[in-house]
């Protein structure tokens, strides 16, 4: 759907539909938990929420941002929405934190405990009982990657203020003693069986998640891992049971499970994913040549991207939201690119959401500094019929202001570049750094937009190329830094050179470039007064 199909919905909804419903004078008591009829009629759309934080660690601050964000998207009703007899089942990230998540330095690994506590709490202040609320992490099982990471933190007293469910299940059991092999159907475990699964014949997820009478509220935090930013797709991964929750693994590992856990799995994982690899691979799947079967490698990010469109193939409909008050770099846990191989964090101070976790990642992507054509994983899920663009740029935008939601572009909002460990480009005389971005210029084909949402702030072409060297023309708006970068046709860096401070104007810039014949991208980025985007073309060299 294009934007000004939204905007016809808009229309159509009514401006009534702006700003939430009251409810009418002595109407009957609400018994749903609606979200806001434009969020409602625009499926497809991503907003972006700005909030007001000065500081990471400020509780009171980030109480009120998640109060506020829930206010303006949720309401009561007495005719539509989330009945309040269902299962909330929300999923924040509260993956393992190596016993840092209580402390100012491990905070950002989860997200954010105070954010998560005010949307509860607004939610619950509508009415929606907090008997019903089930929070779960995956992780957290007796047989799962960290299952003494529950006492880490404030999430169980913050669970316990609210009176909401995260260590108990309907069963009477607690999330430590929650093993495989004795999982109780129903009250504990949710089977789903997956039919077009290329890893998975049959999903197990964490209980009330996916019941028939639930609905999925999906918090992730904004920060980078190895599988380039970890989001709204991949917190999901959260709410399947240990240990088929270990989608990171390699088909290799997989192969070593117990016959009771193999199973759940396709029984000829090589025949159906290989062939996969290969014809990607061929296809131009940017990285894709990096050799390894686990999660660092070609082959192991394609079967990773598999299995999770296989999980997001069985699941329920909700709200997908990425916390971004504050966001965070490195290797998801508590490495980066900082000092003492530490992460970085930066305040960002937004809220992205929307109806569909892929389109929500694409935008997040994007902003997270990174060119989502050049992961896989969105390629996959837009090949298995998960998503229908890879653009982010024709994902339809509004920021939700205090009167409602207003159109937007990417080009009006400010990028957080967050350094990952994604493919590494480290192989075959390549020396790309532990942590960076993977905004290699990528052709999304005849949209009208380029690769990086060229704007009009600088104009671009290459006017000859030839005797090993290239020509460009520029236009720039203002003065500025200027870096100027070649890149070959799978997104490889053929030349980064800084320009130097230039002044406005028509600037011709000449660089060495002794190439083979073939497409290549040139790209110029711009650091004046003005927040400018790169701009991206494509060009060929003939001999």
């Amino acid at each position: 759907m294009q934007r000004r199909d939204f905007l016809r919905n808009a229309a159509v909804a009514g401006a009534g539909a702006l700003v939430a419903p009251r409810l009418a004078l002595h109407a009957a008591a609400p018994r749903y938990l609606a979200l806001h009829p434009f969020v409602e009629a625009n499926p497809g759309a991503v907003f972006i929420m700005r909030t007001d934080v000065g500081s990471k660690v400020d509780t009171a601050a980030k109480l009120e941002a998640g109060r506020t964000f829930a206010s303006r998207v949720f309401s009561a009703s007495d005719t539509a929405g989330v009945p309040f007899s269902h299962a909330l089942a929300v999923k924040p990230n509260l993956t393992c934190t190596f016993g840092t998540g209580g402390t100012a330095d491990g905070m950002g690994i989860r997200t954010d405990v105070a954010f998560t506590e005010g949307v509860l709490e607004a939610i619950i202040g509508l009415g929606y009982p907090s008997s019903n609320v089930w929070m779960r992490e995956g992780a957290w099982a007796g047989d799962g990657y960290c299952p003494d990471e529950r006492l880490v933190g404030d999430s169980v007293a913050m669970a316990g203020r609210l009176g909401v469910h995260l260590l108990d299940f309907a069963s009477g059991r607690t999330i430590d003693q929650m093993i495989f092999d004795s999982l109780e159907e129903g009250t504990e475990v949710i089977w789903k069986d997956v039919p077009d699964g290329v890893v998975f014949r049959r999903l197990g997820f964490s209980a009330p998640f996916n019941a028939d009478a639930s609905w999925t509220l999906n918090i992730a935090k904004m920060k980078s891992h190895s599988m380039g930013l970890t989001l709204a797709v991949k917190n999901l991964q959260g709410t399947v049971v240990s240990p088929l929750v270990r989608f990171c693994e390699g088909i290799d590992a997989t192969a070593g499970h117990l016959a009771t856990v193999r199973a759940h799995f396709h029984d000829d994982l090589e025949s159906r994913i290989a062939p996969l690899y290969e014809r990607h691979r061929a296809e131009g799947y940017v990285r894709w040549d990096r050799p390894g079967r686990g999660p660092t490698g070609g082959f192991g990010m394609e079967t990773w991207a598999q299995r999770t469109c296989d999980a997001h193939s069985v699941t329920g409909e909700g709200l997908h939201v990425v916390e971004a008050i504050y966001s965070r770099n490195g290797n998801g846990f508590v490495k980066g690119p900082g000092d003492g191989d530490t992460p970085q964090e930066f305040l960002s101070n937004m809220i992205i959401f929307g109806r569909d976790a892929f389109l929500v990642d694409l935008v997040a992507f994007w902003i997270g500094g990174q060119e989502p054509g050049n992961f896989g994983l969105f390629h996959i899920a837009r090949e298995r019929g998960l998503l229908d663009r890879i653009n982010p740029h024709t994902v339809p935008l509004f920021t939700w202001e205090s009167d409602g939601p207003r159109e937007a572009t990417l080009r009006t909002i400010d990028r957080v570049p967050l350094l990952n460990p994604y493919l590494r480009r480290d192989f075959e005389g390549q020396t790309e750094a532990e942590y960076h971005l993977v905004d290699e210029p990528y052709d999304y084909g005849t949209s009208g937009i380029g690769a990086d949402g060229s704007s009009d702030e600088i104009s671009l072409r290459v006017v000859e190329t030839g005797g090993g060297a290239i020509t460009i023309e520029c236009e720039l708006r203002e003065a500025g830094d200027v870096t100027l970068e070649l890149f070959d046709a799978t997104g490889r860096l053929m030349l980064r050179r800084d320009e130097g401070m230039l002044p406005a104007g028509r600037r011709v810039l000449h660089a060495g470039f002794d190439a083979p014949s073939g497409t290549y991208f040139c790209r110029v980025a711009q650091r004046g007064p003005r927040r400018s985007l790169p701009v991206t073309t494509r060009f060929s060299v003939r001999h």
